[in-house]
Formats: C-alpha cells, structure tokens, sequence
C-alpha cells in the first residue's frame, strides 16, 4: 500500500496517518457526507479518464474505495500524472487519502485501460469544526497531465 501524505485543502500538509490511528477512529454515524467524484484531462493528454462511481455517502472516521478508469486510446505508450484537489477548500484539511494514483507517474500502453484506486477518509474532527457544519457535499477532483521530463506539477500546499 502506498502511503501518502494527507494534503488538505484549507489546512496544512501533515503526516500520513497510521494504521493503528485509521483502526481505532470511531465513526460519526450521524453526519452523513456525500462525497462526488470528477475527472478531467489536460489537453495534452489524449486518455479517456473518468470515476467509476459519481457519488459515495460516507460518515467521518470510516474508511470508503473509490475507482477511476483509465484508458490510453492511442497507439503508443504514453505516461500520465494527476494531481487532485477537494470543494469546498475548506474542508481539504479532513479529507485524508491512504492511498492513491497521484503524483506519480502511470504508463499505460497503447489500448491499455487501467482501474485506480482511491482510498480515503474524512477524518471525524470535521464533525465538531463549527465551519463544516452546513457542509455535507464534498467533491474529488483528478487532473491528468501528461508527464515530461522536466515537468513540475503543482503540489496542493493548502498553508
């Protein structure tokens, strides 16, 4: 599994959490939260990207799978990077990410078509931030670059 670091928009970049911090969360049962997904392509890259599900109803504290799709219709090898980010800003700071497919780089071969998972949580302080309470939609959002040497993404810094 890879581990990243949580970047949330509207907070600052800390650590990754642990597995034993993400075993013993107790789940906010009562604040439901759906959480949509987008995916765009910068118009260099000529993949078809896209979420395999527009939507998820999560609760903060528990742990939720997300799938994306995607596909290099061209007929050579082609790398691609994603960066991501979270609406509304504030509440990127909740939205941890265990594992993902972004910022690094995804060689998908000519006609291949790949699944990339998302695994994240909100974490369960979001329920008791006094800004978040009127919150209740919260939406992924992936970009897809095509990746060159040289090329710098911008790195979500959320200070």
């Amino acid at each position: 599994m890879i581990s990243l670091e949580t970047t949330g928009l509207g907070g600052s970049v800390a650590a990754g959490h642990s597995s034993d911090q993400i075993e013993n969360m107790v789940p906010v049962k009562d604040r439901i939260i759906k959480v949509t997904f987008n995916a765009d392509v910068h118009a260099s890259l000529q993949w078809n990207f896209r979420p395999q599900q527009t939507e998820i109803y999560v609760v903060p504290g528990e742990t939720a799978l997300a799938f994306y799709k995607a596909k290099n219709p061209t007929d050579k090898p082609v790398i691609g990077i994603s960066t991501y980010n979270v609406v509304p800003f504030e509440a990127g700071q909740y939205f941890n990410k265990i594992q993902c497919f972004c910022f690094e780089e995804q060689r998908l071969n000519p006609q291949e078509e790949v699944d990339m998972p998302v695994f994240f949580y909100i974490d369960p302080e979001f329920a008791e931030d006094p800004r978040m309470v009127n919150v209740d939609l919260i939406t992924l959002s992936y970009t897809f670059f095509e990746a060159k040497e040289g090329h710098q993404l911008p790195v979500p810094g959320y200070n």
